[in-house]
């Protein structure tokens, strides 16, 4: 191997370091992490890891809490996501039907879109029943195979794009959900695509269930997905049929947005 090419996978490599950085500290924004957690969590020694977040903080990307030594995302992160965001934002667009569907239904809604391979949760709105199931904060990352909203997602896509998603994902799927199982993707997104949603029973929380349809954009392709959390009697028989019909005219309605502002 030549010094260029030496050099060039060197480099590759630490981007996909500090990518997984990035990555793992946006899951958990709300509480930060600790240096522990972080080079636990990518396999990475002390000294490396250190070393990779410290060069982060010196340009922006991230900051460490003085008092509790944590890491949490920078505020160039903030300037670089604004940049980025398109005239209109999704989450805008979508906010208000959010609102509705939670009102209309009870339950905790949330919104989903994709971000590479992961699926992130970009907003969630509450309703009235009292026993709240908050399955997703705002920010979390999680492979784009697991849970209802990102499967919805995928059932909207073909099926050699899938598994490409899935080989990619496989590893660290198998390392932080054990319990989750390739074929019963497989049968819920073939019901989605025929049945127009996907029910799912919730990985890491018992008794909940979620429902949840894809948001097509104007070429077709999913631009995000809606999803009710809910225990899973609220999520069967007569009530979730109610849901269904409530979810599905949210998303109608947002899809006939996008089509008249191919912008948006």
């Amino acid at each position: 191997m030549s010094d260029d090419q030496e050099i060039g996978k060197s480099g590759t490599q630490t981007i996909h370091r500090c990518a997984t950085l990035l990555r793992l500290i946006t899951t958990h924004q709300r509480t930060g992490m600790r240096l522990v957690d972080l080079y636990q969590g990518v396999g990475l020694t002390r000294p490396t890891t250190h070393r990779i977040l410290q060069a982060l903080v010196a340009e922006g990307f991230i900051r460490q809490d003085e008092k509790s030594k944590r890491y949490f995302l920078g505020g160039l992160v903030y300037e670089m996501g604004v940049a980025a965001s398109p005239p209109h934002d999704l989450r805008d667009i979508c906010q208000p039907y959010l609102q509705r569907v939670a009102h209309e239904t009870g339950d905790t809604v949330f919104l989903t879109i994709r971000s590479g391979l992961d699926g992130v949760c970009i907003a969630r709105a509450e309703g009235a029943y009292p026993i709240k199931v908050f399955v997703l904060d705002v920010g979390r990352r999680r492979p784009l195979n697991i849970g209802a909203s990102a499967q919805a997602y995928l059932s909207a896509l073909p099926d050699d794009e899938i598994e490409r998603i899935w080989l990619a994902n496989r590893e660290r799927t198998m390392q932080q959900f054990p319990n989750f199982n390739l074929d019963g993707m497989w049968q819920r997104i073939g019901r989605a695509r025929q049945d127009g949603h996907l029910l799912n029973d919730v990985l890491e929380v018992e008794d909940v269930r979620a429902l949840a349809m894809p948001i097509l954009g104007a070429t077709g392709r999913p631009v995000g997905a809606l999803s009710i959390s809910a225990l899973k009697h609220r999520l069967n028989g007569t009530p979730l049929d109610a849901k269904v019909k409530v979810l599905k005219n949210a998303v109608q309605e947002i899809q006939a947005r996008l089509e008249r502002d191919p912008g948006k």
